[in-house]
Formats: C-alpha cells, sequence, structure tokens
C-alpha cells in the first residue's frame, strides 16, 4: 500500500483553479489597498478637492449663487486634485516597473491582457468614485451654507450632470494617465508628460494670443485645455473660449482610446 501512495505522489489539498479576469481584479485591488503611495495619491485626492472646495465655500455668500450653480466651489477642488488622479492612475503600472513587481505579476499572471484590463476596470471604478463622491460633498455642503433666499432657484439635474461630466472628464485624464505609466514604464516621466498634457494648453494661449497670426491656434487651444473643459462640463457660462462645449470630453476620450489601445499593442510585445 505504501508502494502504491509513493508512486502516486503528493497531492495538494489547495484547489487547482484556473485563473480569471474576476482573480486579477481582486489582485489589483489587493495592490491599490497596500501600496502607500496608492494610498496617499488618494488621500491626497480626496483631502485637496473637499479642502479647497470648502474654503472656497466659506469665502462667498448666498447671492455669488444667484448666477453661479452651487458645484462652483468643488471646480476649484477639482482643478487641483485631478493631479492626485493623474499620479495614482500612472502609479498603477509604473511603479510596478520601477521596483521590479512586474516580473513577479506577469509570472503568476502570464495573460497580460488580463492584468492590464485588470487595472484598467479597478483604476477607473476607483478614480470615478473617488472624484465624484468628493465634489459631491462639496457641493451638498455649499447648499447648505447657502442655500438661502439670495442665491435664487437651481436645478438639481443641472449640477447632477455637471458634476458627473466633470467626474468623467477627470477619470480620463487618469486613464489617460495610466496608458502612459504602461507605455513609459516610468514613473516620473509618466507623471511629467501628463502635467505637460494638462498644462501646455492652458499656458500656451497666454503667448500665442500675443500676436495675431496665431491667435486663432491660442483660442483654439485654450479652449480644449482642462480647466475651461472642466467648467464648461460644470455647467459654469460659457463664453467665445470655450464654445466647444461637451466636444472637449470627446476628443479627450478618443485620445484616451488611442493611447490605451496602444498601452495593450506594447505590453504584449515588450519585455519587462
Amino acid at each position: 500500500m505504501s508502494g502504491i501512495q509513493a508512486r502516486q505522489g503528493y497531492v495538494s489539498d489547495i484547489p487547482i483553479v484556473r485563473p480569471t479576469l474576476v482573480h486579477a481584479l481582486q489582485s489589483e485591488w489587493t495592490k491599490v489597498k497596500t501600496v502607500r503611495s496608492t494610498v496617499w495619491s488618494l488621500i491626497a485626492t480626496v483631502g485637496v478637492t473637499v479642502g479647497i472646495g470648502l474654503l472656497m465655500a466659506a469665502n462667498t455668500d448666498d447671492t455669488d449663487y444667484s448666477m453661479n450653480p452651487f458645484t462652483l466651489p468643488s471646480l476649484f477642488g477639482i482643478m487641483l486634485g485631478q493631479v492626485g488622479v493623474i499620479t495614482l492612475g500612472v502609479l498603477m503600472v509604473a511603479s510596478e516597473h520601477g521596483t521590479g513587481l512586474i516580473r513577479t505579476t506577469f509570472t503568476a499572471a502570464p495573460e497580460r491582457y488580463r492584468v492590464l484590463t485588470a487595472k484598467y476596470l479597478v483604476f477607473s471604478a476607483l478614480a470615478f468614485t473617488v472624484t465624484f463622491g468628493s465634489v459631491t460633498l462639496v457641493t451638498l455642503l455649499t447648499m447648505v451654507l447657502h442655500g438661502g433666499p439670495g442665491a435664487g432657484p437651481h436645478s438639481l439635474g443641472v449640477s447632477a450632470r455637471g458634476l458627473l461630466g466633470g467626474s468623467l472628464y477627470v477619470t480620463l485624464l487618469g486613464i489617460l494617465a495610466l496608458a502612459a505609466g504602461a507605455l513609459l514604464r516610468h514613473s516620473v516621466g509618466a507623471v511629467t508628460a501628463m502635467l505637460g498634457v494638462v498644462t501646455i494648453p492652458t499656458i500656451m494661449p497666454t503667448v500665442l494670443l500675443y500676436w495675431e497670426t496665431t491667435t486663432g491656434l491660442g483660442r483654439w487651444l485654450i479652449g480644449y485645455s482642462a480647466p475651461v473643459a472642466i467648467s464648461t462640463l460644470y455647467g459654469l457660462p460659457a463664453d467665445e473660449l470655450s464654445a466647444s462645449g461637451p466636444w472637449q470630453l470627446l476628443v479627450l476620450a478618443v485620445v484616451t482610446a488611442a493611447a490605451v489601445v496602444a498601452s495593450y499593442r506594447t505590453v504584449r510585445s515588450r519585455d519587462v
């Protein structure tokens, strides 16, 4: 009998389970909860968005909202809070390349498309939830503080659309940052590139508007900058510089989709 058992070999009590996308999602969620850099990025995003928003709300009165939506203070918060979302997107993938842990990840889960898909899904849900929750909290507190007769009537539907649109825009910026991290595989380089994507369309028009020949380009460029895009999606009064409206969101979605496709092609063909 002992000879038969010896020929059969050792059989582990741990069941063999075929890895799926659910396992990859669980793995990425565990990384988000346990890696300090991602946790601090989330804390910074919430702290800056809510803190700056409430600071702006505290320095306004009811009459300031007679022509502006109650989402206005949260707009100032998310302008800075988006940096935390961008940083988190980069760190979701670039930090593993920097430490070399990406080798362990791909050894445990050789299907690289599945790993990258899990990163995109976990980050997208987390970024949108954190962003939307933060700006909604600031908006609700602003309504409590300045919801007097001087503020006039406001439509909750307009505010909700603004919060959803602004949060989606910032989430897309974060997804674009994740794709940049997958392409560059370097945290500092990817964050720098993303900050350039966000700030250059805001800074360059101030130079281009000085010359008559480049005025048209300057106006077009500032119309698709992050501050103007988010302001327009928030429902703030539009002017000639922000007349593009929701098209700004569509342009960002197309650029982000192209970067995501490129990241899939790269992660499959390139060594770690």
